[in-house]
């Protein structure tokens, strides 16, 4: 037997804040646990309902006890969701058993979500279908004579589901997800560190595109652009795929500003050039 209080000294050194609110929620934990002096152990545990019972099981092996143990392993975890209405195991969207739907869960993975690799390269067709696939389940619409909860976690669930096809469809976001799922986040606004030819290189485009009346210019300027981020684009594939995260943030930031330019370019066709 091992004491509410030391497994959740022992999720909370390891940064396992969803496990200690599942412990909280009485939701099953299973842990698995990789140490580089020992071999790994799974420790599976299911928490009762803490105003009843203030203890959990281990099932197998057992929790470190002491902060130099702690610092020697990591852990990988899953937690069991279970059903607000019938208390069963949940899926993504709904119970497996009583087949409500289910709120949305804490820091989903949106390439879970949509069912796709966690990947820079992916099928969009297959990223669209697969989107619209799921607004036809959990459109708001379709709940409209359920119940209030029911109601409130499908627009909840179809704002997430839209959140995160907006996020996977462009190149420029979708990687800068991939960043942020390692811990990687770029700067808002200008970078101060990027090379001072290559900001340069984007102030004269800048002006060139300010400066331009006609059409073809402006759409030769466009295509110029498109084909520096394609050139981008393949060198960030190739960095990501890697696991080279430097260069791939890197390479963010100059597309970031290349990005701009092409919107600013679609602005100046839309006036009417």
């Amino acid at each position: 037997m091992t004491t509410l209080h030391r497994l959740r000294l022992f999720l909370t050194l390891h940064g396992f804040k969803h496990a200690n609110k599942a412990i909280s929620n009485g939701q099953c934990v299973n842990i698995t646990s990789h140490s580089c002096v020992s071999p790994a152990r799974d420790l599976s545990f299911h928490c009762k309902n803490i105003k009843d019972d203030f203890h959990c099981t281990a099932a197998k092996g057992h929790l470190p006890l002491n902060c130099s143990q702690l610092s020697k392993c990591f852990c990988t975890m899953s937690v069991k969701r279970l059903c607000w209405n019938c208390g069963s195991t949940v899926e993504l969207f709904f119970c497996s058993s009583c087949k409500v739907i289910q709120p949305p869960e804490d820091n989903t993975n949106y390439f879970d979500l949509l069912n796709c690799e966690q990947a820079f390269s992916v099928d969009n067709q297959k990223l669209q279908k697969r989107f619209v696939e799921l607004q036809r389940v959990l459109h708001p619409d379709n709940f409209c004579q359920k119940s209030s909860k029911e109601q409130e976690y499908s627009e909840r669930q179809s704002a997430l589901v839209n959140k995160a096809y907006r996020m996977l469809q462009k190149p420029l976001s979708r990687a800068v997800y991939m960043l942020k799922l390692q811990g990687i986040l770029l700067e808002e606004g200008t970078d101060a560190t990027a090379d001072p030819q290559f900001l340069l290189e984007i102030m004269e485009i800048n002006e060139s595109l300010e400066e331009t009346q006609g059409q073809d210019e402006i759409n030769a300027i466009g295509q110029s652009v498109r084909e520096k981020l394609k050139d981008l684009t393949e060198q960030l594939n190739s960095s990501l795929n890697k696991g080279d995260l430097r260069t791939a943030k890197d390479l963010l930031t100059l597309m970031k500003y290349f990005t701009n330019i092409e919107e600013k370019v679609k602005e100046r066709l839309a006036e009417g050039w």
